[in-house]
């Protein structure tokens, strides 16, 4: 097993509320977040996600909800990688800070390349957050439009 952590903040120009809304709409996620591929409801607070960033391998992951109440969104994470997410919200000027933490382990064949392919799987990981600061950002901007649309 191989234990990766991963942390970043940015800001969101919208609200909290809007900000969790889509965070906590997992289904929605492959409308907005390019690099999830699929999600599949399997409970009221359970999914299954596939996930593929740059390198040519997906992630098949089940997430149980932890919170889904600002000032926390957190998810536990199994399958290919466990753990969890976390983002925790907080109202600022101009918006909402997200700080995000994922703490997971590894096992199998990406546990094996991770000794010799660690930064690239971490550069992976950084395209994969990339992907979702855009498109959080841009799903948030939409649904201020549509809900000032009204």
């Amino acid at each position: 097993m191989r234990a990766y952590e991963f942390t970043d903040t940015w800001l969101v120009a919208a609200p909290v509320d809007a900000v969790a809304e889509v965070l906590v709409d997992l289904e929605q996620y492959p409308r907005w977040w390019p690099q999830v591929r699929a999600v599949a409801k399997l409970g009221p607070d359970t999914a299954w996600v596939r996930c593929r960033s740059t390198l040519p391998y997906t992630l098949d992951l089940v997430l149980d909800a932890v919170s889904r109440t600002p000032p926390v969104v957190e998810v536990a994470l199994s399958g290919d990688l466990s753990g969890y997410a976390r983002f925790t919200l907080t109202s600022e000027a101009g918006g909402t800070r997200l700080a995000f933490e994922q703490r997971v382990t590894v096992g199998g064949l990406l546990a094996l390349a991770s000794y010799v392919g660690r930064p690239v799987l971490s550069w992976n990981h950084a395209r994969m957050m990339a992907g979702c600061r855009a498109g959080l950002g841009a799903a948030t901007a939409a649904g201020q439009a549509a809900g000032t649309a009204r």
